[in-house]
């Protein structure tokens, strides 16, 4: 099963996640707070959501789907919602290691804000669509106006964010993050629509929020990412503004976040240094792979932060190692060919060494849950016996049977 689900209680902002695997018990609270919500078929291949019914900012009134309360008939139309749920029991099945496959291969597609990851998104979609490769594309911002490339999974079309924000008393984070948390107990969906077309597709595009933070570190985020992890060979996608980097303070910030991403989510990874046509990213690399000319661009730096880079360049050299790095530009599109390469290779890192990993962690949980199991019959058998329901002989013979 799956690792990493809602921890429970309140809102999606005070929602941690959880690390460890089978911890999906743990979002029984957090169930309580969301809808049943129906994620919609896909979209027309390159359609823009600009041109669908209603446009931006029209979608559900805060979840689309049947709504229903704990113990109660449903709601009359129009009557407002107070303790809305969500049975996860029908979900159990999906958290689960899936058979190995080759395709598709899903892209998590990560960046700070105004590190060009939308226009890098765009340009992706016009490669694909170019180059006719068989492609899905899943928008997970639900707080983005309009978007520059058509996208078959939306989020806004199953969550409002404008109506959650209000209804749960939320600022912009709070509403992304408490968003996303709805649209992730309903993520299995995603994947059904997926699986459905494995055989056709050969890359499936995550596009996360803006805020890095809400997916990374939210219980939601490893949700997803985990789903598609046990369901599909996955790639993390970490876009740099190469401009910006080209301050080593700037840059040592960047490769000290990619490497909690990294080490958090457990995926290969893939680290694009986006904006070359403005900046070329030879120095980025250069620095990544040898540590003497990172100290010597340091040295300028006379805070407290230039010593402490420099001292952190020496600890991540182990880290540079284990990741691929390319150079792109999301404008003119040079580079695209190197990133698709760069994919393949995560996709086949993946196979080797992380899938791998996944079935290990799968059967230390199955033989937890079988061992837990046993336990729960022979304390059942022991009661009957103690109760008079069921003798000592019988209870060791029912042992032995089982």
């Amino acid at each position: 099963m799956k690792s990493g689900f809602l921890s429970g209680g309140g809102a999606g902002a005070k929602n941690e996640a959880s690390g460890e695997a089978g911890d999906f018990d743990k979002s029984a609270a957090m169930a309580s707070q969301l809808a049943d919500m129906e994620i919609d078929e896909e979209r027309q291949q390159g359609a823009a959501r600009q041109g669908a019914a209603g446009g931006a900012g029209q979608g559900p009134s805060l979840f689309s789907g049947k709504i229903r309360e704990e113990g109660a008939e449903k709601k009359e139309a129009g009557e407002k919602l107070k303790e809305p749920s969500v049975n996860l029991t029908s979900q159990a099945s999906k958290f689960q290691l899936q058979p190995a496959r080759k395709n598709p291969v899903a892209c998590i597609v990560l960046g700070m804000a105004g590190s060009g990851k939308t226009t890098l998104m765009q340009r992706i979609a016009l490669h694909v669509q170019n180059n006719q490769i068989p492609s899905y594309v899943v928008n997970l911002d639900p707080a983005v106006t309009s978007m520059p490339y058509g996208c078959n999974i939306d989020i806004r079309d199953t969550v409002n964010y404008k109506e959650v924000m209000k209804q749960y008393q939320l600022g912009p984070n709070g509403g992304i993050m408490t968003a996303l948390n709805l649209f992730a107990t309903k993520f299995d969906q995603v994947v059904d629509l997926i699986e459905k077309k494995a055989d056709e597709l050969e890359y499936v595009f995550v596009d996360t929020p803006g805020q890095i933070e809400i997916f990374t570190w939210s219980a939601s985020g490893s949700i997803i990412s985990d789903m598609l992890a046990y369901s599909f060979p996955t790639v993390v996608v970490y876009v740099v503004d190469t401009p910006r980097a080209a301050a080593p303070v700037t840059f040592m910030s960047n490769m000290l976040y990619a490497c909690s991403i990294m080490y958090k989510l457990k995926l290969p990874f893939i680290l694009v240094f986006n904006k070359t046509d403005i900046t070329p990213c030879a120095f980025a690399q250069d620095w990544m792979t040898d540590s003497e000319k990172f100290a010597e661009a340091v040295q300028t730096e006379k805070a407290y932060a230039g010593s402490l880079s420099q001292s952190m360049s020496l600890v991540l050299e182990e880290f540079y190692k284990a990741i691929t790095s390319v150079g792109v530009s999301a404008v003119t599109g040079d580079g695209m060919d190197d990133l698709f390469a760069a994919i393949g290779k995560g996709a086949d890192e993946y196979s080797a060494v992380y899938r791998p990993n996944l079935e290990a962690l799968a059967a230390k949980k199955n033989e937890r849950e079988a061992k837990a199991q046993r336990k729960k019959l022979d304390r059942l058998r022991k009661q009957m016996a103690a109760s008079g329901g069921l003798d000592e002989k019988g209870a060791k013979k029912a042992a032995k049977e089982e």
